[in-house]
């Protein structure tokens, strides 16, 4: 049965991060919500319910019959078989809001639901940028069970230190860990397919390193840590999530923050994430054009696919940078960089699209991925549009 994975009304919530994906398509924990999901159900007949502009790329359902479903959110085993045992035109709803429903996409309307069923267990829901690493230690818990039950760990390394317990630490095929220290005492460790942690890490669960990802020498990894694949992380990180194929591969510190795809810091930058005053940190809000009280004391950034800081940038406490922007000026950049800033200060001109396509381009070849129409279209979407 075809699985269509919807936004719901969380797409805007989510920006910059989805300017460039649907929400199903965002990493926290070890997993993207869609990769999750088809484990969880154990089908890979996906397709997005989405922004018309995102649909070339993210394939559109068809016509069928379909599980309909929101992703954003940890399920329990109960709610899980919920979602299982669904009957044609059933829906699942928590907190007022639909979550789950089959139905035929075929003149897609809810008014082919007949029956609704609260969900009455308390969810973790993902709902903003912020929930994302404030709730990233409960994802790593919940797909480390999901991946590696039943499954056996490679051996860590003589050459380690390690505190903790072995049951939650968990080595793929291929990683390699040498002369490096792994305390688990405060959280599950995984370490993806031919990732690598080199010598000198020291790592503090809960953390996942992913498939072909890198913590460089020395390296200090507070958890609850996400580093996506494909990318390499230095100096000091606590708290953050890295979506994929982004380098932090210097000194510098990033702590309570996601960053997107094909990002890159350049050395010794870093993101203050906390107010001097502990007060509580704002943060820009795309659907109300303000910026909005998150209610945490701690909150770094959030960046958007393809945006790049010079070496030795100082963020602000709260910075939201927007897709493809370049931050080199000298001084603190505003709390908000709007999409193709070239500078990163305001009223700065914009990124060229076709520029902003040939160093996309460059970045992708790196690791052997094309830039496609499809990405370019998407692109030029955002340039035009916001």
């Amino acid at each position: 049965m075809q699985l269509v994975f919807s936004d719901a009304q969380y797409w805007e919530d989510f920006l910059p991060l989805t300017f460039t994906r649907p929400v199903a398509e965002m990493r926290c924990g070890i997993l993207t919500f869609s990769e999750r999901w088809q484990k969880i159900l154990e089908n890979n007949d996906i397709s997005y319910f989405t922004e018309d502009y995102l649909q070339q790329k993210f394939k559109i359902p068809e016509d069928v019959e379909s599980l309909f479903l929101v992703t954003n959110f940890l399920p329990t085993e109960g709610v899980i078989q919920q979602i299982k045992d669904l009957k044609q035109g059933e829906a699942l709803v928590y907190e007022d809001e639909l979550i789950a429903a089959k139905i035929n996409m075929k003149g897609f309307s809810l008014n082919q639901i007949e029956k609704m069923t609260d969900i009455k267990e308390e969810l973790v829901f993902f709902k903003k940028p912020t929930d994302l690493f404030t709730y990233n230690d409960k994802a790593i818990d919940f797909d480390f069970e999901l991946i590696t039950k039943g499954r056996v760990s490679q051996e860590l390394s003589a050459t380690n230190g390690f505190l903790g317990d072995k049951k939650d630490l968990f080595i793929e095929e291929g990683a390699q860990i040498e002369f490096s220290t792994l305390n688990t005492k405060s959280g599950k460790i995984y370490i993806g397919k031919n990732a690598e942690v080199m010598e000198g890490c020291n790592l503090r669960g809960p953390i996942a390193l992913c498939e072909d990802s890198k913590f460089n020498m020395g390296a200090k990894i507070y958890g609850a840590t996400t580093i996506g694949p494909h990318s390499k992380v230095g100096g000091e990180v606590s708290n953050i999530i890295i979506f994929g194929y982004t380098n932090k591969g210097h000194d510098g510190f990033v702590g309570n923050s996601v960053i997107g795809e094909w990002c890159n810091l350049g050395a010794d930058t870093n993101s203050s994430n906390l107010k001097n005053n502990y007060g509580n940190v704002k943060l820009w809000n795309y659907r109300t054009k303000a910026f909005e009280d998150t209610g945490l004391q701690f909150a770094g950034l959030i960046m958007g696919d393809h945006s790049k800081t010079a070496i030795n940038t100082q963020l602000n406490t709260g910075t939201v940078i927007g897709i493809a922007s370049n931050i080199f000026k000298e001084g603190f950049p505003p709390n908000h960089v709007e999409n193709f800033s070239w500078g990163g200060l305001k009223d700065d001109e914009r990124f060229k699209l076709d520029k902003a396509y040939e160093v996309a381009e460059r970045a992708m070849a790196r690791r052997k991925v094309p830039l496609t129409d499809e990405d370019k279209a998407i692109l030029k979407h955002i340039f035009d549009a916001y």
